[in-house]
């Protein structure tokens, strides 16, 4: 089996300040196969931003190490590091844009810094904003731009030196719905496109939904699950995967007070017949509905429900044996409390 593109072995980061000391990353494992596109999602403070930072070592973990094409960048000196960055580059959520300069000089601006002729990164800043959309904005300022088109031509910039990592941190967070998935959709098709392995850090689960393949849940420094995106949503083992699901990118988790709750998952196939109303009129005993939503997920329609099942013990085991026969994911939830903690 060939080594991962990027491999996080054992990463912990810990700031100190004069009056407290807080960790950041406890010991975080994760591998990164090349042409992935790698969700990493957690609520606010859970540590991600520090872990893409780390990916790179503009912040240098305090414990463990990580290792691009098998090379560890503990051991690197700073020039080396220098050079191995021009492989990872990086957007951000507020674009960092050069306002003084023109569009196509942000897209050349790095390119400068490593010394390319100026027609030749000229020719390819212009190639770049072709891709990203932007031919006809090459003269503009960043101030004359919407949030969607700076966020183009950060993409366009960090592409300009040909990385084969980009990470984005929070890219589309002040983007609007429309843009965001415009955005994502561009970020699609230049993974298609060149190859390029993208790292998403979010917060939001209809991100990870509609552009990983894979993806890291992150909570509180740690590592709570890390799958497929299908197998997660299909399946969440913890509590912040549930969270998040449950969420579907709101950032708040449905209040849902009572017992005997389940979750159940639809997909393309099982969504057209009325299963849950089948199931009511064969036991003859009524369910609450607490909670539905759909998803695409990598161009397959999903569908959860949560329902509130009778107090009586033996005809709840009868129902959730009726909808697991009928081939649906049902998870029992059994800590629906800390949920609502959450939501509270």
């Amino acid at each position: 089996m060939s080594q991962p593109l990027i491999r996080v072995e054992k990463v912990s980061k810990i700031f100190k300040t004069k009056d407290n000391t807080v960790e950041a990353l406890k010991n975080i494992s994760l591998d990164i196969e090349k042409g992935d596109i790698f969700g990493i999602i957690g609520m606010s403070g859970a540590g991600k931003s520090t872990l893409v930072r780390c990916l790179n070592f503009l912040e240098r973990p305090t414990k463990g190490d990580v290792f691009i094409d098998g090379k560890s960048l503990g051991k690197m000196t700073d020039r080396q590091l220098r050079a191995q960055r021009q492989d990872v580059a990086m957007i951000f959520q507020h674009f960092n844009l050069l306002m003084q300069s023109t569009v196509i000089d942000n897209v050349c601006f790095p390119m400068r810094i490593n010394k390319v002729p100026h027609h030749k990164a000229r020719e390819r800043a212009k190639e770049l904003l072709k891709e990203v959309g932007l031919e006809d904005k090459a003269f503009a300022y960043p101030a004359q731009l919407s949030g969607g088109q700076q966020q183009r031509v950060a993409i366009a910039r960090a592409l300009a030196n040909n990385p084969r990592i980009l990470l984005c941190d929070e890219a589309t967070s002040a983007l609007d719905p429309k843009t965001t998935s415009e955005v994502l959709t561009l970020l699609k098709k230049i993974n298609e496109t060149h190859g390029i392995t993208i790292v998403i850090i979010t917060h939001a689960m209809s991100v990870v939904q509609e552009i990983c393949n894979k993806v890291a849940i992150i909570d509180r420094g740690v590592v709570a699950e890390v799958g497929n995106v299908l197998d997660v949503f299909n399946n969440p083992q913890s509590d912040a995967a549930m969270r998040l699901v449950l969420s579907s990118g709101s950032g708040e988790v449905p209040e849902m007070k009572g017992d005997h709750l389940v979750r159940i998952v639809f997909t393309e196939n099982s969504s057209y017949e009325p299963v849950v109303a089948n199931m009511v009129l064969k036991f003859q005993s009524p369910v609450n509905i607490m909670f539905a939503n759909t998803r695409d997920i990598g161009g397959i329609a999903q569908g959860q429900m949560v329902l509130q099942l009778p107090d009586d013990e033996a005809l709840r085991g009868q129902m959730i044996q009726y909808l697991k026969d009928r081939r649906l994911e049902v998870q029992e939830l059994s800590s629906m409390k800390e949920f609502e903690e959450v939501n509270d």
